[in-house]
């Protein structure tokens, strides 16, 4: 075989190599990727029931209902409003006015959450939402830009 037609062989076979390894990353990834969502992107979104997702922002004051391990909270950022139903024990940290980080579903309009995350504080809030709370007023933790990372 001609040396300039056995190199061509191998460059294309690593190359349908690497397209294969990329494709099959790619795969993989999409179905483990939760993407984060702020409740005014979840009112304007156009998500599938089912679909999952990260919701985060402020627990809605006077929203909290706990009925044994059952809760229902309202997770707000300051313009739109997302019932959260949640099946389980509360973390000790969760408080009404805290940050919230919940992740789960929407079905039938409801956020079922399968785990939620209490913050102590907004400082480990997301930047986007720190920033979008800081832009409604009510932002109470460091500096939004870093979400209270210095």
């Amino acid at each position: 075989m001609v040396p300039k037609r056995k190199r061509l062989i191998i460059v294309a076979s690593y190359a349908a190599l690497f397209g294969v390894v990329v494709t099959l990353t790619l795969t993989a990834l999409q179905d483990n990727i939760v993407f984060f969502y702020t409740p005014e992107e979840i009112a304007t979104a156009d998500l599938q029931t089912g679909q999952p997702l990260r919701l985060g922002g402020m627990v809605k004051d006077g929203s909290l209902d706990i009925d044994g391990l059952k809760s229902k909270f309202v997770v707000t950022d300051g313009q739109h409003d997302i019932a959260v139903h949640y099946g389980d024990a509360l973390p000790s940290l969760f408080r009404e006015g805290q940050g919230v980080v919940a992740e789960g579903q929407i079905v039938d309009g409801v956020f079922m959450a399968n785990n939620v995350l209490a913050k102590h504080d907004e400082n480990y809030m997301p930047a986007d939402v720190a920033e979008k709370l800081k832009d409604q007023g009510v932002w109470q933790g460091a500096d939004a830009k870093t979400g209270g990372v210095q």
